[in-house]
């Protein structure tokens, strides 16, 4: 039994822990979907509303900017660190912003923690699955991101939760009624959290049919529904006022990619006709690559490698119990999803961002496989003491699992890279430019924009006039290999030293990057 005072000291080492691990490994963003969050965030709480100055993919492109915000991807990252910000009255303050993230991990371990105790009934299942939570490998070092990881773990999480609670009958009404808001808070977060909600259904219809008790599952569809539109109508409303419908459609044109930098062509246009139009092949090899990929970023995003057998073991002796039936089948569901619907954006991000839904489950399936590992080995070998093993191999597992997390971790600094340090210097106040990442420049700079076109130079000029963009920004990276790459679409690679007649090249001192004022 874990008593109350336990518990407290918990919260409070998930506290602890999250504070340190999110402010020792992130003091800004790092990634485009980091930046982006947090400058509609800053936005915000400028009192600018949630708009953008800047264009990171030509999907749902809007006329002109600036735009209404978040025509791709959903808003509560940016809600959330607005919210952060708000609080502290700290616009701009990266840690004001991430106060509500670290907050959201800390609660996540603890459901860890929870889990833990609630499939293998000890002190010691509970601790090891809150701790596995708090050092979860790969995931480590984006809880402290102002993204979709903490928001959409923790509202995933107890709606699956929830879920498993209703199907046991505990108050089943208002557990599917809290189901909801968490389906409604995940697809508030995600594009994909609405697979929750379609999870949802599912779980209640599978226990009708078991049990033909009609009027109370349908009560249970209904209060579902209910805790998922109270959350979600608002934006509903609002997309309907600003895009004409309550969700951009074109979004589901992922599932026609040919390539992932297909969500950057202008005009941005994927379609079957387009998929197929050199045969059929495509089909299987992209779905193949996706496949291939996903099992990879399984075993070791998921499972931190080690975990991985454990955890399929722990879920397979279990996968009768109800209260896991709408775990299971979401995690089967997001896999099949990111890899057979929409392979491209699912291997590069989509299945690792909504995976950290299943963290906390994975954490206390490790450790009770774990368990069912041992006990199938004592009884084949009479001198093990098998209670005596567990504890030792628990140990080891939670050692393994914070060697890895460790491992991942990079200190964090808060740093302005010289590129963008140059294109202040040599760039007027209001400035639009063509870069690679229209994001991190917005953030760095304050310079609005577009992102680089998956389209031959051809193009440029079109798309500066209508977005007034002034100048083109060409970056290099330079990889272990000693090779240079042009941190572009491939589609739009030309010789630097000799662009196309409407770039003209700007002087600068930054090395790995050409800048190009543009006469359209």
């Amino acid at each position: 039994m874990v008593s109350m005072r336990e518990r407290f000291i918990f919260v409070l080492i998930a506290l602890v822990g999250a504070f340190i691990i999110t402010r020792c490994t992130v003091a800004q963003p790092t990634y485009t979907d980091s930046f982006y969050y947090l400058n509609a965030a800053n936005r915000l709480v400028s009192g600018e509303g949630l708009t953008d100055a800047y264009l990171w993919n030509y999907v749902n492109a809007p006329e002109s900017l600036p735009a209404a915000s978040h025509r791709y991807w959903m808003p509560l990252a940016s809600l959330f660190a607005a919210l952060g910000m708000w609080l502290l009255n700290a616009p701009g303050n990266y840690a004001a912003a991430q106060l509500p993230f670290t907050l959201m991990y800390a609660a996540l371990v603890y459901i860890g923690f929870w889990l833990g105790y609630r499939l293998g009934g000890t002190r010691r299942h509970a601790w090891i699955a809150g701790l596995l939570t708090l050092f979860s490998g790969f995931f480590v070092r984006f809880w402290g991101e102002t993204s979709t990881f903490a928001p959409y773990g923790l509202a995933g999480a107890l709606c699956l939760v929830w879920l498993g609670l209703g199907v046991l009958g505990k108050r089943p009404f208002i557990a599917f009624f809290i189901a909801g808001i968490g389906a409604g808070l995940g697809h508030l977060t995600r594009a994909d959290g609405l697979l929750l909600l379609i999870v949802g259904y599912i779980t209640i219809a599978l226990q009708w049919w078991q049990t033909r008790q009609t009027q109370i599952w349908g009560a249970g569809l209904l209060s579902l529904t209910l805790g998922y539109l109270l959350v979600m109508t608002p934006w509903f409303l609002r997309n309907l006022n600003e895009i004409g419908s309550l969700l951009p459609a074109s979004g589901l044109q992922g599932i026609w990619f040919q390539e992932y930098d297909d969500i950057f062509s202008y005009p941005f246009n994927a379609n079957p006709q387009t998929f197929f139009a050199e045969g059929i092949s495509i089909l299987f090899a992209s779905r193949w690559t996706a496949l291939t990929n996903n099992v990879m970023r399984f075993i070791a995003e998921q499972g931190m490698i080690i975990m991985t057998p454990l955890m399929l073991l722990g879920l397979w002796n279990r996968r009768r119990e109800p209260f896991l039936r709408a775990f299971w089948l979401y995690a089967l569901a997001l896999f099949i999803t990111m890899t057979f619907v929409f392979p491209y954006p699912g291997y590069r991000g989509g299945l690792f961002h909504s995976a950290a839904a299943l963290v906390p489950f994975w954490s206390a399936l490790g450790v009770v496989g774990l368990d069912d590992a041992v006990d199938w080995i004592a009884r084949r070998r009479r001198h093990w003491n098998a209670r005596t093993a567990k504890t030792i191999f628990s140990g080891a597992l939670l050692a393994l699992a914070i060697v890895l997390s460790l491992a991942i971790i990079k200190p964090a600094a808060a740093r302005t890279p010289e590129m963008y340090s140059e294109l202040m210097q040599n760039l007027p106040p209001n400035a639009r430019v063509m870069i690679n990442d229209p994001a991190a420049l917005y953030y760095f700079t304050g310079f609005g924009g577009v992102v680089l076109p998956n389209n031959s130079p051809e193009v440029l000029p079109e798309i500066a006039r209508r977005y007034d963009i002034d100048y083109l920004v060409l970056e290099f990276v330079n990889l272990d290999s000693g090779d240079t790459l042009l941190a572009a679409p491939r589609a739009l690679w030309f010789n630097p030293d000799a662009p196309p007649a409407f770039l003209v090249e700007v002087a600068v001192g930054a090395p790995n990057m050409r800048l190009y004022e543009i006469h359209p």
